[in-house]
């Protein structure tokens, strides 16, 4: 079991957003430093675009082997390559456009058209499921000598160790694409599942579990503004996971909430220190 969530809160969403990159590029580089690369789990959102824009322009970024970095994705929107609406679309535009990564280390959830396009697959439901098992085949094949097995490992149950996973936390405490009550969070033996019916459009995504999130060395959870204040008292304060999935994202070694302090206004205070200057 992880130890105690810890919390950051920052006086405001610019702020966290810079503080958090200059976080992630210590991080890295110590990874790099110590095996020679680093892991690390993307994000979507608002909040985690802002992270990869202001780690763009931060001025310690070429402390960072790019070229030794592997990137992972925790959800993806079902849509076609180059969609606008894709976090790895988005993502390229605030950040990976511009610095030298290895393409062979950048991976991508699948995208719907292509080989997973609906229809190719007649006896999967959903082409969303066959992405989702590309990918966990994927995150397997990657998988070294340290890594991380769920309980059903004879199943291929398998993920590098990735040394952070970073995480928007959603108004409703979703997490990736897990939503309250939906049957995506109550896996627990998949590390990759196809979601459907969304509660927020597109309906259909590609997902890691909470298996997945956990294998994490840390899992690092994002939040700004008052719109996430609910989500983050109620996922702090003993909540199940299965009603609000924030609670049950956590790293092996350290879970981190990094909040601004509108997203924080409704914490019992002697859950955080004074906001960050």
């Amino acid at each position: 079991m992880s130890a105690a969530p810890q919390l950051v809160v920052h006086r405001d969403k610019e702020l966290m957003a810079q503080a958090a990159a200059a976080r992630l590029i210590t991080k890295i580089v110590d990874a790099q430093a110590a095996r020679g690369f680093a892991s690390v789990v993307l994000t979507g959102g608002r909040n985690g675009n802002g992270l990869l824009a202001a780690l763009s322009s931060a001025p310690a970024r070429d402390a960072v082997d790019w070229s030794r970095l592997d990137l992972w994705w925790g959800d993806e929107r079902f849509l076609p390559d180059g969609d606008p609406e894709r976090n790895y679309t988005q993502a390229r535009e605030a950040l990976l456009d511009s610095v030298p990564l290895d393409p062979a280390r950048v991976h991508p959830m699948p995208a719907s058209d292509g080989p997973y396009a609906k229809g190719i697959y007649p006896d999967i439901a959903d082409g969303a499921d066959a992405a989702a098992e590309a990918y966990a085949a994927e995150l397997a094949a990657a998988a070294g000598p340290e890594h991380y097995q769920s309980a059903a490992a004879a199943a291929g149950g398998s993920v590098p160790t990735f040394d952070v996973l970073m995480l928007g936390v959603g108004p409703d405490t979703h997490v990736a694409s897990l939503f309250p009550e939906s049957p995506a969070v109550r896996e627990t033996d998949r590390m990759v599942v196809g979601v459907h019916g969304a509660p927020k459009p597109p309906p259909t995504r590609v997902s890691l579990t909470l298996p997945a999130i956990r294998s994490a060395r840390e899992v690092w959870l994002l939040a700004a503004g008052e719109d996430k204040a609910n989500a983050a008292a109620i996922a702090l304060s003993g909540a199940g996971e299965i009603q609000a999935p924030a609670a049950g994202a956590h790293g092996r070694a350290r879970t981190l909430w990094l909040l601004d302090a509108a997203a924080a206004s409704q914490l019992p205070r002697d859950l955080y220190p004074p906001a960050s200057p």
